[in-house]
């Protein structure tokens, strides 16, 4: 089973995997504007006690020198970092940037410091690359202490992060996609639902098609013989037979969107379908066997749905045989340069390698909230690449007028508006259960660890409002 833990997808686990969890501190080199498509990536800080950050040749990340405490070096190949640019120290439990005299300066949170504490989330600008810094980020003990993204040929289907939690979550997808456990994906619209259903698909191995079905769009007076397929003469207008879409997924995965959305009546007839493995079309007196593979993804609640009647607790329970949460990108913003890099080799195969982002651009990228997930990005980035036309360098012009907004925000010193509309809903509800954490939860259909957990990431008291 998974859940949404910090932001990111996480497996409960059993007792001796739960010993070897931690939390600690973290960076993500998460874009080079110069080099977009460069891998990012995620740096252990445990037991580090300085990172020394300057020019190189080519990227270089590894200790300093050996011994203890561990120094870490940190050279990138863009021009505008010196060779000699700042130092990240950890002194009296927390952790300093300090800029080393560098001709460019150091930015935190859009704001040029010197010496700056580092916050949870932080935004750090070093020349014309980006990191991010995570205080405590939940992790294994026995992680790398530096990670890379690994490329695009080593990845199952399009997945890919630099979060442990939804790393190790992703990983055990190609184990799950070989068996016949039907997968239950979970997230909010546009955060990548579908690409997770090809990719379990695609190494599967199953010979049959792919066939997605997006339960909310089918008419519902004729979802059945959509779905289950007709006999001529069934019904006005079944002019002749349709198998329908169930037994066009014969032998393959049939994906079924917006699961939550499924009439009442349709819940019970695919409930059996799943139950017998046989299909029966409406005006057919005789079932016709099915060899299924199903995955189902929804935006909406399910346990909450099945707790007050409208989901059935019995498909439910079919479709749940291994669950995954998909958090939404404004909580994994550390990987904006990974998804960036998978979208821009999609878009423009033949140009990607040769694009560059303005530092402006590249800011506005990372501070804007996404409130329409990678799907918003996707489309953020395809239309940038059609104004940019012959040209090679995506400027903050090229950007949509709300992502442009967000360098407003930018240069404050402040953290990103990240998650803006999911904090006033939740605000919203602890106002109306006076500080109830656990009636809260029961609202969202989340479990009141999860409640707590956004309360601290978006610092909101709960006492407050309990007065």
């Amino acid at each position: 089973m998974s859940r949404l833990d910090d932001g990111t997808l996480s497996i409960v686990e059993d007792s001796s995997d739960a010993a070897a969890s931690a939390r600690g501190a973290h960076l993500f080199l998460v874009l080079e504007s110069l080099k977009p498509l460069a891998p990012p990536v995620r740096i252990s800080l445990s037991g580090v006690a300085q990172v020394v950050f300057g020019r190189g040749s080519s990227r270089a990340i590894g200790r300093q020198q050996l011994g203890n405490p561990i120094q870490l070096s940190v050279r990138v190949a863009d021009p505008w970092l010196s060779s000699m640019h700042a130092r990240l120290t950890y002194v009296l439990r927390r952790w300093i940037l300090e800029d080393a005299g560098s001709k460019n300066g150091c930015t935190v949170q859009g704001a040029r410091q010197t010496q700056a504490q580092l916050e949870d989330g932080d935004i750090i600008e070093l020349g014309y690359t980006f990191f991010i810094f995570r205080e405590e980020l939940p992790h294994d003990v026995g992680d790398p202490m530096i990670f890379e993204a690994p490329a695009p040929d080593q990845r199952i289907g399009k997945l890919a992060t630099l979060l442990p939690s939804l790393e190790r979550g992703f990983s055990r997808l190609a184990s799950v996609a070989k068996s016949t456990v039907s997968v239950l994906i979970e997230g909010e619209t546009g955060t990548g639902k579908e690409v997770i259903a090809r990719a379990l698909h695609e190494q599967s191995e199953r010979k049959g098609d792919f066939v997605a079905i997006n339960c909310g769009a089918l008419p519902r007076d004729l979802v059945e013989g959509e779905l289950f397929g007709y006999r001529r003469g069934a019904f006005s207008g079944a002019t002749e037979d349709r198998p329908g879409l169930l037994r066009s997924a014969d032998r393959g995965t049939l994906f079924l969107d917006e699961i939550g959305d499924l009439p009442a009546p349709s819940q019970a007839a695919l409930l059996r379908v799943l139950q017998e493995r046989e299909v029966r079309p409406v005006g057919a007196t005789k079932p016709i066997p099915v060899d299924l593979r199903v995955v189902a993804a929804t935006h909406r609640p399910l346990e909450r749905m099945v707790e007050e009647g409208t989901f059935r607790a019995d498909l439910f329970a079919r479709l749940a045989g291994y669950r995954v949460e998909l958090p939404p990108l404004a909580m994994r913003r550390e990987d904006l340069g990974v998804i960036m890099g998978t979208i821009l080799r999609e878009l423009a195969p033949e140009r990607a390698a040769s694009l560059e982002f303005a530092p402006r651009a590249a800011r506005a990228l990372l501070y804007y909230p996404w409130p329409g997930n990678v799907r918003e990005l996707e489309k953020c980035l395809e239309s940038a690449l059609v104004l940019v036309g012959e040209g090679t360098r995506i400027e903050l012009e090229h950007l949509p007028v709300a992502v442009q907004a967000a360098l407003t925000e930018a240069g404050t010193g402040r953290r990103p508006a990240e998650g803006n509309a999911e904090r006033e809903k939740l605000v919203g509800l602890m106002r109306e259960h006076k500080g109830n954490v656990a009636a809260v939860a029961r609202t969202m259909g989340k479990a009141r660890m999860q409640i707590q957990r956004w309360l601290k990431r978006y610092d909101i008291d709960a006492e407050s409002f309990r007065k």
